[in-house]
């Protein structure tokens, strides 16, 4: 039964490309670098997959996964090496799909911490000693930013580079481990990202990787990611982990769900207007957006497949003056001017593409030509992205292209919030179509 299940995952390996692509025609790609996959060194008992996340004001939470399933869901913590003066209780979960049984996965909640502070931490009494460093609870604060990760060698290089230089919180606008129903590539993905995803707050959003919906088989999508990737919904009063918001220092962040319902009568709508309402822009200064599927995109790759999003919610955050939408799904970089319904809009947000984190299918190589005037910058490389912002007016902008073992600035812009445009706050001006 081991070798038959085993066969399967494999199996589901190479067919889910044609699953999750089949309705996209096949594009000319740079050829992938070969899958890392990262097996689990330690004991049964020892916590392996480890990552932080913010949980609500002054809280993290930190996740881990146990193969035996005695292990407590207990985490404890201090500010010294080795002396842990608190300990929380959480809870946890597991779940099956197909011949594949999880591990404990253990969600535990700790707080309220300092920001800025550096936490030492053990999981489950037992296993090594980790450390994480809270954001700041003002400015600057900077965020590291890369979407379609995957687990491949150009994977391995992309973390290399972000982790090279410090940051506060990482951002992923969606397709995370590309396990695509292969379970066990969740468990190597968690292996690989936990070094960074153990030491800063990792914050995530789904993508159609995800969604792991197989006929007959099973029904139940997003199973993997939701076990796994808790994040804060319950905190920012959402009714669904595929969509969620939280702040740091004075930026306030929302994570949306491509793949879920997004139409003016759906939870995810009435939340996303509730939660931008609520956002008051004297003391959260910067609004930015995560998502997976871009609303503009000058590639042939994906094009399109954002356009009934777009239609449905780009009105909510164009009147909340939201700074930037940071988005996945095409394998390639780009950015916008300010943006608003196909037209440039002094006051509607600046479009980013940032799906390059080296994923197992390539490079999406194939631009439109001639190149739109609302794209700014476009090219097919690996890399990340840096957003440091400043202060409440000002932010830098970079993106940074992968060279094997080097990291090369690519593109970089400077970026004015617009809450302190009072012209956008009474009226729109918008010229050249795309």
């Amino acid at each position: 039964m081991k070798n038959f299940s085993l066969f399967l995952s494999f199996t589901f390996l190479f067919l889910c490309p044609f699953l999750s692509q089949a309705d996209v025609p096949e594009l000319s790609r740079e050829p992938p670098r070969p899958i890392v996959f990262v097996p689990h060194d330690g004991s049964k008992s020892d916590p392996q997959q480890v990552h932080v996340s913010l949980a609500g004001k002054d809280n993290m939470r930190v996740t881990y996964i146990t193969e035996d399933k005695k292990v407590e869901s207990v985490v404890e913590y201090g500010k010294q090496p080795g002396k842990y003066d608190r300990k929380t209780t959480g809870e946890s979960t597991s779940y099956k799909y197909f011949f594949y049984h999880s591990g404990k996965i253990h969600h535990v909640k700790i707080g309220p911490l300092e920001p800025n502070t550096t936490y030492y931490y053990m999981c489950g009494c037992n296993g090594l000693e980790f450390s994480f460093k809270t954001p700041p609870s003002s400015f600057p604060v900077e965020f590291a930013i890369v979407g379609d990760l995957g687990q491949t060698e150009w994977t391995a290089a992309t973390l290399a580079q972000i982790k090279s230089q410090d940051y506060d919180v990482f951002l992923l606008p969606g397709d995370l481990s590309y396990a695509d129903t292969n379970q066990p590539l969740w468990d190597s993905f968690g292996r690989l990202v936990e070094p960074l995803a153990s030491k800063r707050p990792w914050m995530v959003t789904q993508g159609n990787h995800e969604i792991e919906f197989f006929p007959i088989i099973e029904h139940t999508t997003f199973k993997s990611y939701n076990s796994r990737w808790l994040m804060p919904y319950t905190e920012s009063l959402s009714e669904s982990n595929l969509y969620y918001s939280f702040d740091v220092a004075g930026v306030h962040t929302v994570m949306l769900g491509s793949y879920t319902d997004f139409d003016c009568d759906s939870d995810q709508y009435q939340w996303l207007q509730a939660d931008l309402a609520k956002v008051d822009r004297k003391t959260t200064p910067w609004v930015i957006v995560l998502l997976h599927a871009p609303w503009y995109n000058t590639n042939e790759a994906h094009e399109g497949e954002g356009e009934s999003m777009r239609e449905a919610m780009e009105s909510l955050l164009f009147n909340a003056r939201v700074d930037v939408v940071f988005a996945g799904h095409v394998h390639a970089y780009e950015r916008f001017k300010r943006v608003y319904n196909n037209k440039a809009d002094q006051c509607g947000p600046i479009h980013i593409t940032i799906g390059d984190g080296g994923n197992r299918e390539g490079l999406a190589t194939s631009f439109k030509k001639p190149p739109s005037p609302l794209s700014v910058f476009r090219e097919s490389s690996f890399g990340h992205g840096r957003l440091k912002v400043i202060d409440g007016k000002r932010a830098h902008w970079s993106w940074h292209r992968n060279n094997d073992s080097n990291t090369l600035l690519a593109d970089e812009v400077w970026l004015e919030s617009l809450s302190s445009s009072s012209s956008c706050w009474s009226s729109s001006q918008s010229h050249d179509e795309l």
